[in-house]
């Protein structure tokens, strides 16, 4: 594999899409390219794959060393100036994983809704791969960062979700978050409500979760100090999410 060293390179100035991979299909794959060109416009990026071309590496794709891959996979392409690269890996997330639900805290360092960062994926990743290594090693599965304003945003590699009273609510875009696939999905179908949530409104909430293209809906059985013992809305919606 040829890298050249760019601005992508050198100053995290590259984006990424991470695609779910099934039995060899690419999941929500039009957009996941539709964001990426969005990003990539912002910042210069010169933009040219399309999904013939992620279909076509996908079909290469043979053999015994890429078997897991393709059965429960997850692509990750990654685009700057002069580089596209395609990383397989296989998706760590399984029946266990959901059968037992993530645990979370908060994490200390605020998201900043101001920069165009935080709205779009790129290779300017290091605060969420340190809260996230962080909170693995204290026996945790995800950190949820607050911003400026003391809001909720998201998760180090996710999208948050409550439900109170019956309402799926998400904390609102202008709060500095990522736009992600299964989120934008939820909204779409008007499953989901954008609002502003703080850390004083969990106590109102009977249920949790949060989403991302490879996990898809995860439970979420504790966050800091309230427990959620998991609820019917979330199993709803986690079977709704695999016909989303």
């Amino acid at each position: 594999m040829k890298i050249w060293m760019d601005e992508g390179f050198f100053f995290g100035l590259s984006v990424f899409e991470t695609i779910g991979i099934e039995n060899g299909q690419p999941l929500f794959l039009g957009e996941h390219l539709e964001r990426m060109e969005e990003s990539a416009k912002f910042f210069g990026i010169p933009f040219e794959l399309s999904a013939e071309q992620v279909l076509e590496w996908l079909a290469g794709q043979r053999g015994e060393e890429t078997a897991d891959f393709r059965r429960h996979g997850a692509l990750k392409i990654m685009l700057s100036q002069k580089n596209t690269l395609f990383l397989p890996r296989k998706n760590p997330y399984t029946a266990r994983t959901y059968e037992k639900g993530f645990a979370a805290d908060y994490s200390v360092i605020r998201r900043n809704e101001t920069s165009p960062f935080v709205y779009r994926k790129t290779a300017n990743y290091g605060e969420c791969i340190l809260e996230n290594r962080a909170c693995h090693q204290a026996g945790l599965d995800e950190r949820i960062f607050l911003n400026t304003r003391g809001e909720l945003t998201e998760g180090t590699v996710s999208n948050l979700f409550f439900v109170r009273d019956g309402e799926v609510i998400t904390p609102a875009l202008s709060c500095g978050l990522l736009p992600g696939i299964i989120r934008r999905r939820l909204l779409e179908k008007a499953y989901a409500r954008e609002t502003v949530i703080r850390p004083r409104d969990v106590e109102d909430c009977q249920e949790c979760f949060v989403t991302n293209s490879l996990m898809g809906i995860m439970p979420v059985r504790r966050l800091g100090a309230f427990s959620f013992p998991g609820g019917p809305k979330t199993a709803e919606l986690a079977v709704k999410a695999q016909i989303l």
